[in-house]
Parts: structure tokens; sequence; C-alpha cells
């Protein structure tokens, strides 16, 4: 990663990386950053699945979020659970789904 890099990751992706009990994360910068990259695009890409489920199956937004977090969990993916978790967070988030994501889960952009 450049240090001319301007995004900024959310201390709620960083916290993924920090083992309880400790206050650094156990992942390089760089690692953080390509792990962010990816969780943030993926969370941009299925705002169109997930809005399009939404009208063509007649579910509930949650029901959508649940739906997509399970395909999430599939080892093919890649996401570490922690990982999908912060996706479907962020993917309520730009959907303005927050409502839907209970308040226990925190939310990705603090």
């Amino acid at each position: 990663m450049s240090d001319d890099n301007q995004s900024t990751i959310p201390p709620s992706f960083i916290a993924l990386f920090v083992e309880p009990g400790r206050t650094k994360p156990s992942a390089t910068r760089e690692h953080i950053y390509a792990r962010y990259d990816l969780c943030e695009d993926l969370a941009n890409l299925l705002t169109e699945q997930a809005t399009n489920k939404l009208w063509e199956l007649g579910i509930t937004e949650t029901d959508v979020l649940e739906r997509i977090h399970q395909g999430l969990g599939d080892d093919e993916i890649g996401l570490a659970a922690a990982e999908a978790q912060w996706v479907i967070l962020r993917l309520a988030e730009i959907l303005g789904w927050q409502e839907m994501v209970p308040p226990s889960q925190g939310q990705p952009g603090a």
C-alpha cells in the first residue's frame, strides 16, 4: 500500500483484526487495507442484487440481508466470518436498511 493512499479504513473494520485484550491489529496495514478494499467493493457490488431480490421475491430487507449473508459464508468466497458480517452491515448502511440490523451488531462506518 502506498503512503499516498487517501482511503480511510473505518475503525469497525480495523477492529476485525484486533484480538480480544489487545489494542493493535494482528495483521499488517497492507493486509487490512487489501481486505477492506475487497469487502467495501463487495458491499457496493451487492447493492443492486439486494434491491432486485427485495422486489423480485417480495421479501423483507431483513430476509434479503440474511440470504446474502448465507451466500457470503461459502468457502469459495474467501471471506472470514467477521468480514462477511461486516459486508452485510455495510450493505445495510449503503441501502439505508440499518434498522434491519440488530443494534448489538454495530455499524461498519463507525
